[in-house]
C-alpha cells in the first residue's frame, strides 16, 4: 500500500497570517468557562473533561458558592461532591480528582494555584491542556492548550502535522511568540466548534483558500478506467432451450403423424 502524501507544511509567517485571518472570523476569543480566578478555572477544566463548557457552568455557580477555595473544598467528601457535578458526566471520578486535588494544594501550595507546569500536571485531573489553560488565562505564563479542536484544525490546516497533542502543542510553539500561545489555541477552539468541525463547514471558512483539507475535499477523486471488452471475454454463444410440450399433450410419433396422412 502507498504512503499517504501530507502536504506542505505551513511556514511561520503562512502559519501567523492563518491565524491572524482566523482571528478576524473569531474576535475576542478566549475560554468560555465561567471564571474569576485560578482556582475557580482549574475546579471547571477538570470538570469540562469529556463535557461542554455549557454543562459546566451550568454547575459552576453554586459550586463555587460553596466551594469558594482549596480548603473549603478539600473538606469536602465525594458523597456530597458527586451530586452537584452529575451534568457534567463521569462524576464519581472528577469528585476523586477534586478532593485530591483541593488537597495537594494545602499541603504542597498552602492553598493557591501554581504557576509552573510540572507543579500544576501534579496534581489529581490535570494533564498538560489542563495545565496550560490556567496558566494562561488566569496565572500570565504562556501556555498553548491543545484539544481536539486544535489538533483538527491545525492538521487540516497544515499549520502543524502531528498525531499527538504534545507534538502539535510543540510545533506551534516553534513558529508563534509566546505572547500568541493561549489566543493561537482560542481561536482555533472556537473555529473547530463553529466552522471546522468533524463535517466542516468549508464556505464559511476565511481561510478555505489555502487549507489543504478543504482542497482535497473538493477534489472530485478520480473514475476509474473501465475494462475493455475483447472477443475472448464475451460469453459463449447458447443455443435456445429446446420447446417443451404443454403439460397433457403428448408429441406424436413420427410413424403415426406419417399413417394419418
Amino acid at each position: 500500500m502507498a504512503a499517504t502524501t501530507l502536504p506542505r507544511r505551513k511556514t511561520a509567517a503562512e502559519t501567523i497570517a492563518i491565524l491572524d485571518a482566523l482571528a478576524t472570523q473569531h474576535p475576542n476569543a478566549w475560554t468560555e468557562l465561567a471564571h474569576t480566578n485560578a482556582f475557580e478555572l482549574l475546579v471547571a477544566t477538570i470538570l469540562s473533561a469529556q463535557s461542554s463548557d455549557q454543562r459546566v457552568n451550568g454547575v459552576t455557580p453554586a459550586f463555587f458558592a460553596r466551594y469558594p477555595d482549596a480548603r473549603a473544598l478539600a473538606a469536602a467528601t465525594t458523597a456530597e461532591l458527586e451530586p452537584q457535578i452529575v451534568p457534567t458526566g463521569f462524576f464519581r471520578q472528577k469528585a476523586k480528582m477534586l478532593q485530591g486535588m483541593a488537597q495537594l494544594l494545602l499541603e504542597r501550595h498552602g492553598g493557591q494555584v501554581p504557576a509552573e507546569m510540572t507543579a500544576l500536571t501534579a496534581l489529581p485531573g490535570v494533564g498538560r491542556k489542563t495545565a496550560n489553560v490556567v496558566l494562561g488565562h488566569t496565572l500570565g505564563v504562556p501556555g498553548l492548550p491543545v484539544d481536539l479542536h486544535v489538533m483538527r484544525v491545525a492538521n487540516r490546516l497544515a499549520i502543524a502535522q502531528a498525531a499527538t497533542p504534545e507534538q502539535v502543542e510543540s510545533q506551534l510553539c516553534a513558529v508563534l511568540p509566546p505572547a500568541r500561545w493561549t489566543l493561537a489555541s482560542d481561536t482555533m477552539i472556537l473555529h473547530g466548534r463553529r466552522i471546522c468541525r468533524p463535517r466542516p463547514l468549508c464556505p464559511e471558512c476565511v481561510v478555505v483558500a489555502q487549507c489543504p483539507f478543504a482542497a482535497s475535499m473538493a477534489s472530485p477523486a478520480p473514475a476509474k478506467p473501465k475494462a475493455a471488452v475483447t472477443a475472448d471475454a464475451r460469453p459463449p454463444h447458447k443455443s435456445p432451450p429446446a420447446r417443451r410440450p404443454r403439460p397433457g399433450t403428448a408429441a406424436a410419433p413420427k410413424a403415426k403423424r406419417a399413417a394419418r396422412r
